[in-house]
């Protein structure tokens, strides 16, 4: 029993007792009656709703879902984001009612297939999507990822809601209702309690009776008030009102008038209507939006959009599949990448690239990349293929061996290289090429025209348009032309760019056909190197171009060095690809301006005069492992060691930080190989981990004369391992034969005997040959490892004492420069105190000393200190240096 009910009775009790006892039992009932009544007009003021944990969690979803629709409405990509984000939170607290309940409510299910259907809609919209800010722009590719993530697990609760939506009308149609107006709610929410609500029991008249007893009567018994006698009942029936009731809380329910039913059926009425002319609009939109669609029966899952790949009006050629190709590879193996839509995207590039008779060229590399994709589609390597992709793989696959074996000029392999690919496009620049034999011929008449009649000037700049076409041809008839154009240009020519070009080309020739020397030198006397930077962007490209040229040049004829110094500033940067003029870098964060971009891209080299960038990275990287190795054992123990190639050490740490090193397979990984095997001296590994099949296919045989090469390569790798060696176990031998080292590295006696007699006139090697028995005599100088790193840890000491004595002078000229700031506050005892400090006079700066003071007579009787410590310092290193 309510305590409220109770209160009641105790109230009539107060006034009953001031009455006579004589009063009737009916006036007391109506006392008692009037008072209920008077209780439930007070409680309906103050209404109290109990719910449930479903209701409370429930409504919570909907009123985020509500919020989801109103971003959606206005297109606030950003806000649906965080409400989405918000809305799989409020699940996750749900998530015990909802186990209880038998599973996820099916109005989520709705909120989530309405989202997805707005974001593919959002997405699809491409001029829509160019005109989003950048904030809703990076929410619409977040929310894109996110919610197909998401959507897996309700794959089929999706599905099934796609299949019949209007399964769950009903329950769809409240809601509804209840995010159209809250009032709305509470009526429905009251009718369903009516309508659910059980008859109440026999007993509720008899618990109106014991209400008016307990208010009739101030002692009576507990046991009446439990049980209400038969007296009580039947007085509690008498007044009761004509019709009577069978359910005493239905007494207390708001009754429903004709004119609220009414509006409740004219909403409904109007929901009605309201979905009619939404599923009307949705069809003519669909017959008016262009493209081909499927008219599917209610129901039924609706056919999907073909991809669209290209803007309308694009010309399709190799170029433009080409990109869109790398474009969609690009997303290969990313988080949220979707793989069947990849496969279905690549398959209508091959669909497009033939319809537009782009070759079978092109249809093998996408077919390539189609079965690569299609074995990607299953990600889970314990389990076998799904049969559909299986037979779609064994059907591609069947038609790509088709193709080869019925082509016999289409050729593939492991070793092609993707820059040296000729998929049609070849063709195309060998058509192109052709026609520039006609402008060399034209360049040539005009040549002979302006000798004639022309200046100097026009004869300069007709001679370098002559040199350009000629320059980087593979000729040995053109050595004697170029010879002719560019002496005329460096004595007739009067502006700086016409002579420079020439002056660079000259040397890429002389480059090019190995001329190294005539190359070298001119390069020499150009000064180019010091004022390149003050010329345009295309003279500056040629300049990297010779470069490059000029490093490769010295590489084949066995100068190492020249050859890592020139293309050490190529190559230190990572931009060798941009500053050859051979393609574009996307840099991330980095908007480009179109106008800049397209200014670049005409200044791109064309590919018939490109040079390979990995040719290039591997002859740098070997450059700099015959230098850097032998450097690093002959100086282990310095503390001041510097690096010769950054790049290269990057190389190595890059490997070392990796926990498991397998065999090499790129390039970067064969040479890393190669250097951890000369560090222990072992030179065969170190020639096998540079001359092999693979790396002949990737570098080598790009070089002309390209045995040369190699044998270059294997003799430099065997003088530069024996220095490693002699650098790394000098310490360990008192003498070395002749014959033996030379057995070891499999080099004649004289080279061994000269690279040793190198190394012993250059002092990095303590030693002195024994001429009678051909053998090296170490004389023990260098120290220990552990005399070593005592005598690093001195130099450390030392450095510690100088760096405070550097800090304690710092902070005795700071207080000094204050006191000398406060000179004028301290009046002429302050002056008198420090009259021995510096006083500056005059714009000229100049200085004038009156006396020392105190302050400069304890900095210098601090370097005085320091300078016999200094002193001291040396002389013990040169007698310990003396003992070793």
């Amino acid at each position: 029993m309510s305590s409220r009910f109770f209160a009641t009775g105790s109230d009539s009790e107060s006034e009953s007792s001031s009455e006579s006892e004589e009063q009737t039992v009916v006036q007391s009932k109506s006392t008692v009656t009037t008072k209920v009544f008077a209780f439930s007009d007070d409680e309906e003021e103050t209404k109290r709703v109990v719910r449930s944990a479903k209701d409370k969690r429930f409504e919570e979803l909907q009123n985020v879902i509500k919020q989801l629709r109103n971003h959606k409405k206005i297109k606030d990509i950003s806000k649906v984001l965080e409400t989405f984000e918000d809305l799989t939170k409020a699940l996750q607290k749900s998530q015990k009612v909802i186990e209880k309940e038998g599973g996820v409510p099916r109005f989520y299910i709705r909120a989530l297939v309405e989202l997805e259907d707005f974001v593919n809609e959002t997405w699809e919209d491409r001029e829509g999507r160019k005109k989003l800010n950048k904030v809703n722009s990076k929410a619409l590719t977040t929310m894109r990822q996110k919610l197909r993530k998401y959507n897996r697990d309700f794959e089929a609760k999706i599905a099934s809601y796609r299949e019949n939506p209007d399964a769950g009308d009903d329950q769809d149609g409240a809601e509804d209702d209840r995010d159209k107006s809250d009032s709305d709610d509470d009526d429905d929410d009251e009718a369903q309690q009516q309508k659910k609500k059980p008859a109440a029991p026999a007993e509720a008249p008899d618990m109106k009776s014991q209400f008016l007893k307990g208010g009739d009567s101030e002692g009576s018994d507990d046991s009446d008030m439990d049980w209400p006698s038969d007296s009580d009942s039947e007085s509690s029936d008498s007044s009761e009102p004509e019709g009577g009731y069978t359910n005493m809380a239905a007494k207390f329910l708001k009754k429903t008038t004709a004119a609220e039913e009414a509006a409740k059926a004219a909403r409904k009425q109007e929901k009605k209507e309201r979905k009619a002319r939404e599923q009307r609009r949705e069809e003519e939109e669909r017959e008016m939006e262009e493209g081909e669609w499927t008219e599917v029966q209610r129901g039924a899952p609706m056919a999907m959009e073909k991809p669209k790949m290209f803007a309308k009006g694009t010309e399709i050629n190799h170029a433009v599949v080409l990109k869109k190709l790398n474009e969609i590879l690009a997303a290969r193996g990313k988080k949220g990448t979707d793989r069947s839509e990849q496969i279905m995207l690549l398959a209508e590039l091959r669909r497009i690239a033939e319809e537009n008779n782009l070759g079978l060229g092109m249809t093998v590399k996408i077919l390539f990349n189609i079965v690569a994709s299609i074995f990607d589609y299953n990600p889970n390597i314990a389990t076998c293929m799904k049969d559909e992709m299986w037979a779609k793989c064994i059907t591609y696959i069947t038609e790509m061996m088709d193709i080869l074996i019925d082509n016999s000029n289409i050729f593939v392999g492991a070793n092609v290289l993707e820059e040296s690919e000729a998929i049609e496009v070849g063709s195309q620049n060998i058509l192109k090429l052709k026609d520039e034999k006609k402008i060399e011929v034209l360049v040539v008449r005009l040549q002979k025209y302006l000798e004639e009649r022309g200046t100097s000037q026009e004869i300069c700049r007709v001679y370098l348009r002559r040199i350009e076409h000629v320059y980087y041809k593979q000729k040995e008839k053109t050595a004697v032309i170029m010879d002719k154009l560019c002496k005329y240009i460096y004595a007739k020519d009067t502006t700086d760019r016409i002579r420079t070009r020439a002056i660079l080309c000259h040397i890429y020739h002389h480059a090019l056909h190995g001329r190294w020397y005539e190359a070298r030198d001119l390069m020499l006397m150009s000064h180019l190197q010091d004022t390149i930077q003050h010329s345009d962007v295309p003279t500056q490209i040629l300049y990297n171009r010779t470069m490059v040229q000029l490093g490769l040049c010295a590489f084949r004829y066995g100068n190492i060095k020249d050859a890592h110094n020139a293309l050490l500033d190529i190559q230190s940067g990572g931009r060798a690809k941009e500053l050859l003029a051979q393609g574009l870098l996307m840099q991330r964060n980095v908007e480009r301006d179109p106008e800049r971009e397209k200014i670049e891209k005409r200044r791109q080299m064309p590919f018939h005069m490109h040079i390979n960038l990995e040719l290039l990275e591997c002859v740098y990287l070997v450059s700099a492992m015959l230098l850097e190795i032998p450097y690093m054992a002959a100086h282990e123990f310095d503390a001041r060691r510097r690096m010769i190639s950054k790049s290269f050490h990057h190389q190595l740490r890059v490997s070392e930080r990796q926990p498991l090193v397998g065999p090499p397979e790129s390039m970067r990984e064969h040479v890393v190989a190669a250097s951890k095997a000369m560090k222990i001296g072992d030179w065969r590994a170190c020639r096998d981990y540079i001359i092999n099949e693979k790396m002949n296919g990737k570098v080598w045989d790009l070089f002309p004369e390209a045995d040369k090469v190699r044998e270059l390569i294997s003799r430099k790798i065997q003088e530069e391992s024996l220095r490693t060696y002699l650098f790394t176990y000098s310490a360990i031998y008192d003498s070395l034969c002749l014959v033996t080292l030379s057995s070891m590295f499999e080099l004649d006696g004289p080279v061994v005997h000269s690279i040793i007699s190198k190394m012993i006139i250059n002092e990095e090697l303590a030693a002195s040959w024994d001429e009678p028995t051909q053998t090296v005599v170490m004389h023990r100088s260098e120290p220990t490892r552990l005399q070593n790193l005592a005598l690093q840890l001195s130099d450390k000491l030392a450095n510690l004492v100088d760096n405070n004595e550097r800090i304690l002078e710092v902070k005795q000229g700071t207080s000094a420069f204050y006191t000398r700031q406060g000179e004028g506050r301290f009046g002429r005892q302050g002056k008198e105190r420090h009259q021995g400090k510096e006083r500056h006079q005059g714009q000229g700066g100049y200085h004038q000393q009156q006396g020392r003071g105190y302050q400069g007579q304890r900095r210098d009787r601090g370097d005085r200190d320091r300078d016999h410590r200094d002193r001291d310092h040396q002389q013990g290193y040169n007698r310990q240096q003396d003992r070793w």
